[in-house]
């Protein structure tokens, strides 16, 4: 066991046969879960540039079809103007679809998250004499000296990825 990682569970010396975490914690403080969070971040922020610059394109092709409509006749404008309607809601469509692939991303990156620690939480829960770990969001009232959040960082951190990649070593 790495020796960062040993001592963060010594300096605590819990034995308990329950223990709690904060799995929102290990996500956002570890460096694998950083990593897995910054390819979602990725993808939602060029998301959210593509809107920016559709909504820049609807806006001057509104803008256009605004100074046409003085021009145009209605027959000759309602056209124009149901073209535009249907391209801005299949854009909207398009875009939706890509929100929710980012939210099942998301959700994806977090189950991998939890099920490449699995291992990490068994060996504390080992070495602590536990039988059961639970998620600190559920308990009505707890000793912090049960919470293994912080020793399961340092674990965590000393057996998986770098920082650069986010993943776990041996992939």
């Amino acid at each position: 066991m790495p020796a960062a990682a040993q001592q963060a569970l010594s300096a605590g010396a819990v034995q308990a046969q329950i223990l709690v975490i904060e799995p929102d914690r290990l996500y956002s403080e570890t460096i694998l879960g950083k990593g897995l969070s910054a390819k979602v971040d990725e993808q939602g922020a060029a998301i959210a540039a593509e809107n920016r610059e559709i909504e820049a394109q609807l806006t001057a092709e509104e803008r256009d079809l605004t100074e046409k409509r003085k021009a145009l006749s209605m027959e000759e404008f309602r056209p124009l103007a149901n073209a535009f309607d249907e391209k801005v809601q299949q854009l909207r469509q398009q875009q939706d679809t890509k929100v929710r692939a980012l939210g099942a991303l998301s959700d994806d990156s977090r189950r991998q998250f939890l099920v490449t620690i699995q291992p990490v939480l068994a060996g504390l829960m080992q070495e602590a004499g536990a039988v059961l770990v639970l998620d600190k969001r559920g308990v009505f009232a707890s000793v912090e000296a049960i919470n293994i959040t912080e020793a399961a960082i340092a674990r965590i951190d000393a057996e998986f990825g770098s920082e650069e990649a986010g993943t776990p070593a041996d992939q």
